[in-house]
């Protein structure tokens, strides 16, 4: 499909589908189905009850809901009515839970029964309608056309995003139809389509989630998710659906890979596997690429856009250690401490500049400044907190997050350097890296090692291939990782667990 593609609102696209395939399969949850004309009938009378309670296109409603096919029916529903959704991560406490519905403005909060049980004892403001039992709440009446102008719909809230924290309150993220719009016409030259069939493991309330989910329905694919993931669960059902795309995060890759019956499995289906949202080890590209069918690309960005990179890991086997180069219309700039912009071979913080940028911080405008780095010639380009380094073929790799580098004796390390180097080890299965307080340096490296091997002789390993200010002060075995929801490690956990001290 041409990337010249004229802008549809996505109800309008998912009605279109359930005319030209009615009886293909659209979703498919835990083996509950919906054809494409029954999805858009239950999205339907999604959009004709917003209606009904007087919802205005660009205000907004909260779903605190496990993945089921209710939930992406509601998804669809909203946006038929021009109405931006507010996914919230269940696993958040009940008092971010609380504070996130207030600050989406959302008048109107759908819970599944799980969740609806486990907030029962919680007192949301009095404005906000709670709504538990969907089928109550739905009427038969058909909802009535669109009537924004396609230009001002551009420019409204699509879906505020929240991620889980792990204190405080999450900052809202909110995504225009625009922005949006980019993501399915990126999906369209990825080949989503209505012979395509995408197999999703992450949460609806993930970004990650959702730049697959949605281009899939957008182009009428067959959408099938898992509401937990499992390794083996998960290539039972790209068999047996014959699963075109994924997008998987990399902890789930690692999971899957380290089958031991892996190869048994016919996964010659797969067109694209996808991976977003933490750093994808090179050993593990390379050996997704050799024993996986289809092709592999990895995307890193921030949900609050501003510009992303892109791997086509197919056609640069010899850059897996990177993050590939900038998206189509991005621009990219590393920026060291000193505000000037690093050469080749230097580390800069990323910061980024494109169309697809968030609106801002919902009701955070001090924030969504904090965020902003402007150009000499004025442009605002958008900080990511990652750094990293250009190669002199303009590829990026990364090196770690700005608040995770580690300043030992005045020097600057990075954690990311100090990890490639343990998972070189045959026995390390997991690792990372954090500064610890030390009376001597300031910070010294700490590893968190998922491994059988001894961590004295490990640390010894280590320490004779890292410089000598990389050098690890310790090594803590540990069962797993601590990481989120979508596999992103919480350093800050692993901090906290630190109970000894370095001179």
């Amino acid at each position: 499909m041409s990337l010249e593609i004229p802008f549809t609102p996505i109800g309008e696209l998912v009605q279109g589908h359930a005319r030209t395939q009615p009886t293909a399969p659209a979703v498919t949850v835990e083996g509950q189905a919906l054809s494409w004309a029954e999805l858009a009938a239950r999205a339907a009378k999604v959009a004709a009850s917003l209606q009904r309670e007087r919802l205005a296109v660009g205000q907004s409603i909260a779903i605190i809901s496990h993945t089921s096919t209710d939930y992406v029916a509601l998804y669809l529903g909203a946006l038929m009515a021009g109405v931006a959704v507010a996914p919230m991560p269940p696993s958040a406490t009940p008092e971010q839970l609380k504070a996130m519905v207030t600050d989406s403005g959302a008048p109107l909060l759908f819970l599944d029964a799980a969740n609806a049980d486990a907030l029962a004892h919680i007192a949301f403001s009095a404005r906000i309608i709670r709504i538990e039992a969907l089928d109550d709440w739905l009427t038969d009446t058909p909802p009535a056309p669109l009537a924004t102008p396609m230009d001002e719909l551009l420019k409204k809230p699509f879906n505020i995003i929240y991620s889980s924290g792990t204190t405080g309150v999450p900052k809202g993220i909110v995504h225009s139809w625009s922005m949006r719009w980019s993501h399915l016409v990126g999906g369209a030259a990825a080949g989503y389509g209505p012979d395509s069939v995408t197999l999703l493991a992450t949460p609806l309330y993930s970004n990650t989630t959702l730049v697959a989910a949605l281009p899939c329905l957008a182009w009428g694919g067959h959408l099938v998710m898992m509401p937990k993931f499992d390794a083996r669960r998960f290539l039972e059902l790209a068999e047996h659906h014959r699963a075109t795309h994924s997008m998987l995060v990399p902890v789930q890759y690692r999971r899957i890979m380290d089958l031991p019956d892996f190869d048994q499995f016919d996964l010659a289906s797969y067109q694209l596997k996808f991976c977003t949202s933490a750093p994808f080890a090179a050993e593990l590209k390379a050996d997704v690429l050799k024993r996986w069918p289809g092709g592999l690309v990895e995307y890193w960005g921030m949900t609050e856009g501003g510009g992303g990179t892109v791997l086509v890991a197919h056609n640069h086997p010899d850059k897996l250690h990177t993050i590939g180069v900038p998206l189509p219309g991005a621009e990219l700039r590393l920026v060291k401490e000193d505000g000037t912009e690093a050469g080749i071979g230097e580390v800069g913080e990323i910061v980024g500049h494109s169309a697809a940028t968030m609106l801002g911080y919902a009701n955070r405008p001090e924030a969504t400044r904090a965020t902003q780095w402007q150009h000499p010639d004025g442009r605002i380009f958008i900080k990511t907190g990652d750094l990293a380094r250009r190669d002199a073929d303009g590829f990026i790799e990364l090196v770690g997050r700005a608040k995770d580098m580690i300043i030992s004796g005045g020097f600057n390390i990075y954690p990311i350097d100090i990890e490639q180097v343990l998972a070189e080890h045959p026995e390390v299965k997991d690792c990372a890296v954090v500064g610890i307080p030390s009376r001597a340096w300031g910070e010294s490296p700490v590893a968190f090692v998922v491994s059988d091997a001894d961590p004295e002789t490990l640390r010894t390993w280590a320490n004779d291939r890292l410089g000598k200010v990389q050098r690890l002060a310790a090594i803590v075995p540990v069962d797993e990782l601590p990481r989120s929801a979508i596999g992103k490690i919480l350093k800050r956990e692993l901090r906290d667990q630190w109970t000894g001290e370095i001179p």
